[in-house]
């Protein structure tokens, strides 16, 4: 019951979250996936701050992925309220009904208790958006401060979840101090090589 007035509700912003992709000369590369370099999100551009590859059990190539940014945004205000874009492209064919425990099980390493609690809800409505996948599809999580975070899959709104505490919840996933990798972590952010 409670997912359905979250969904109700945020069903207006989905147009707000629309995301023009630019294709600007170039793009960036990672295991033969192309990202471009810039997304245009309302009236903002954000540029590519880096990619990389996700391994499960460091051997496993999971999923390449991109994160888009303001230019300049420094690594370490990432998860702050700024617009922010992911990518994530799979090698692999994923159930829908995983995505759900891997999303609380990596909050738990980030997130307390209690924030857990507070924002259980919203999470609960995000893990109800996902799908099954197949190996090139492409999962796109993008934030934009006042209007909230939208899953798309294939360029496909799947629902948009509000507030900049659950962006930074989500998102914390892959950039938090406890990420799902950190030479993912480190990849997406453009540190080291």
């Amino acid at each position: 019951m409670a997912n359905d007035s979250v969904k109700i509700k945020w069903t207006r912003y989905v147009l707000i979250m629309t995301v023009l992709i630019a294709h600007p000369a170039g793009a960036t590369e990672v295991e033969n996936v192309v990202f471009d370099k810039q997304v245009v999100i309302g009236q903002q551009t954000l540029e590519i701050k880096g990619a990389g590859v996700l391994r499960y059990l460091r051997f496993i190539k999971a999923y390449a992925g991109a994160l888009y940014t303001l230019p300049g945004v420094d690594p370490a205000t990432v998860l702050s309220d700024t617009p922010k874009r992911l990518e994530v492209e799979y090698f692999h064919a994923l159930k829908g009904k995983d995505f759900g425990p891997a999303t609380y099980k990596g909050l738990s390493k980030n997130l307390d208790a209690v924030e857990i609690e507070q924002l259980r809800p919203r999470i609960d409505y995000h893990n109800s958006l996902y799908v099954d996948v197949q190996p090139g599809d492409r999962y796109a999580l993008t934030y934009l401060p006042g209007a909230g975070t939208e899953l798309s899959l294939n360029g496909r709104s799947m629902g948009v979840i509000e507030g900049a505490d659950f962006a930074a919840a989500i998102f914390s996933l892959w950039l938090g101090k406890n990420p799902y990798d950190l030479q993912f972590k480190n990849a997406l952010l453009g540190i080291g090589g």
